[in-house]
């Protein structure tokens, strides 16, 4: 079973056979693990809580794969658990720490600045602290167009959102961004 020459219908396929279960779904882990780690880890910022994140996907994705319908692309579907998990992980960051969103933002923008990968006077420094300072909905949005350059059409999919909802954000995401830069 190798990475590039396994389609994801073949995948599926060989997932809802016991026998080749658990050889089929490490690859679907091999072959998506390094894309939804990056799109977890422009959300959550920390290494650490992106792993965590990322092992609840794959739980997740583990126990609702053989019920997966195939009504969109594995990927889309792969998408959809891994930013709903991520939703779900900074709704509890939230509660536990019982503090407003305003102060896990800054808190996020903290743990920016802390990074050693980050120096403060490039644009992609400023870049990340801007799109902290979005709303949670819009964040996503962005990071899905700007960083993996879905198309809006998946996108919906994955969001559950229409077209026209998600380019509006988009916009306003960007115009807001290029705010933040401007003013810092």
């Amino acid at each position: 079973m190798a990475l590039t020459t396994t389609s994801d219908a073949e995948l599926l396929v060989q997932f809802r056979n016991p026998i080749t279960k658990e050889k089929a779904f490490t690859v679907i882990i091999k072959k998506y693990q390094e894309k939804l780690y990056w799109h977890l880890r422009r959300m959550v910022v920390e290494h650490e809580d992106a792993n965590d994140v990322l092992q609840n996907v794959f739980i997740r994705v583990w126990n609702g794969l053989e019920n997966f319908r195939e009504d969109s692309q594995l990927y889309t579907w792969l998408y959809r658990v891994a930013t709903n998990e991520c939703l779900t992980f900074l709704e509890q960051q939230k509660k536990r720490t019982a503090i407003s969103l305003s102060d896990v933002e800054t808190g996020l923008e903290n743990k920016i600045k802390a990074d050693q990968h980050f120096d403060g006077n490039k644009l992609e420094w400023k870049l990340q602290l801007g799109i902290q300072q979005l709303p949670e909905k819009q964040r996503i949005v962005f990071q899905l167009r700007y960083y993996d350059e879905m198309p809006y059409e998946e996108m919906s999919r994955v969001l559950e959102t229409s077209e026209g909802a998600l380019k509006a954000s988009y916009h306003h995401a960007v115009k807001k961004i290029e705010e933040y830069i401007k003013n810092h």
